[in-house]
């Protein structure tokens, strides 16, 4: 069993690349399932084969706590580690090649507090990997891009497993995909993008990204669309990389 975790900030599009990526693997012959972690989603573009919300309500936490709706949210995802072996349960009846994380929208519920470490250390599974998403219509300014890119490069060190920059919405941006591809794979590019900001701003900016790409944290970017499938072959091909020796699993 391999374990995919998706997370980045809310809006960032993991919902819809969940049930990509369930779709995708069970067309292609292997048994993937997926698993929702965020105890306050009201609405979700599939049907969860593992959901937390079966095991916390967050209507119920409100109640039984005193707490007001941010307040109940952070306590539920605090819970969730103690759902583990509950969610263990339900995932191996499964007996799945791939298990597809969905992880709270409010992405530092799950990052930067206790459960979404440990929940990503101790699932039992062969191999994990985290794909991080950028989303494209977040990050088509340089300040915002590197931005997200500190922000990915935190929850790697939190996370500390394998993870992957994933450019969502690409079929949202049109020909502003090649302007964020380059500045990915060219500092220089990117860096010439800045000079036309304040100049505070591009000395914080500018050191920030050479910092990163000095510590060895520089993002090198896939661009996908969960609605058109525009990018999943390569994505597919480096997370079989990462989990399998580049195999499929089941297929």
């Amino acid at each position: 069993m391999l374990a995919i975790f998706l997370v980045g900030t809310a809006g960032s599009g993991k919902s819809l690349l969940t049930s990509t990526l369930v779709s995708w693997y069970i067309e292609r012959g292997s048994h993937a399932i997926s698993v929702n972690l965020d105890p306050g989603a009201l609405e979700l573009p599939y049907t969860p084969d593992v959901d937390i919300r079966n095991y916390i309500n967050l209507q119920t936490v409100m109640e039984s706590y005193q707490l007001g709706p941010n307040g109940a949210l952070i306590f539920a995802s605090d819970l969730i580690a103690t759902k583990l072996d509950d969610l263990q349960r339900e995932i191996d009846e499964f007996k799945p090649d791939y298990v597809i994380v969905d992880t709270p929208g409010q992405m530092e519920l799950f990052a930067y507090r206790t459960s979404g470490p440990f929940i990503v250390k101790n699932l039992r599974c062969e191999n994990r990997a985290v794909l991080f998403l950028f989303d494209a219509l977040l990050v088509s300014t340089p300040p915002n891009f590197i931005s997200i890119a500190l922000l990915a490069t935190s929850v790697q060190l939190r996370l500390a497993s394998p993870q992957i920059s994933v450019l969502t919405k690409r079929d949202m941006i049109g020909k502003d995909v090649m302007k964020i591809m380059k500045w990915a794979s060219s500092s220089i590019a990117l860096e010439e993008s800045m000079r036309d900001g304040e100049a505070s701003q591009y000395l914080l900016s500018s050191g920030i990204l050479h910092e990163l790409i000095r510590l060895g944290f520089a993002h090198e970017l896939f661009p996908v669309s969960s609605v058109t499938r525009e990018g999943m072959v390569e994505l597919s091909a480096t997370l079989a990389n990462i989990l399998s020796g580049g195999e499929d699993v089941g297929g």
